[in-house]
């Protein structure tokens, strides 16, 4: 549960400026987590947060060199979502557990993938559409590894 929430969080921050706790509390509860304002507190401070300048005020957003714990969040949310990874071109296609692609998608988006030049997240599935076949053939032996399937 903690790594959906997390997963959530990730994606919350990322499709929108969340400027309070009690802003982030609120889209959880819509979203169906049922938290309390110490839980969305212990995940801010787990997930390496930061509040960084947006217009008007200021945001949550991942910290940028956090990267070794963002890593292993990353690692925790794909591995528990992913069901195959595959790749047309320079489109890589992720097909994750029902409900899990957008978390799994926002996960990866908040790594800052060179190669990734955009993702689409639906329900079940996302994509990611690269630089090139090359940078795709890389990216999806990369996500193989993480999911240790050949």
């Amino acid at each position: 549960m903690k790594t959906r929430r997390h997963a959530k969080i990730l994606e919350i921050i990322n499709s929108r400026a969340v400027e309070t706790q009690e802003e982030l509390q609120s889209l959880l509860r819509e979203a169906g987590y049922d938290v309390t304002q110490a839980t969305v507190s212990r995940d801010i401070k787990e997930l390496k947060l930061i509040k960084s300048p947006s217009a008007g005020g200021y945001r949550y957003s991942v910290a940028k060199g956090g990267g070794e714990h963002i890593s292993a969040k990353f690692h925790s949310i794909f591995a528990d979502s992913v069901t195959s990874v595959q790749y047309a071109q320079n489109i890589v296609v992720v097909h994750c557990l029902t409900g899990m692609a957008q978390a799994a998608c926002a996960a990866m988006d908040s790594l800052h993938w060179s190669q990734v030049i955009g993702t689409l997240a639906g329900d079940d599935t996302f994509i990611c559409i690269t630089t090139g076949e090359r940078q795709a053939e890389e990216l999806v032996l990369e996500l193989k590894r993480l999911l240790k399937v050949d």
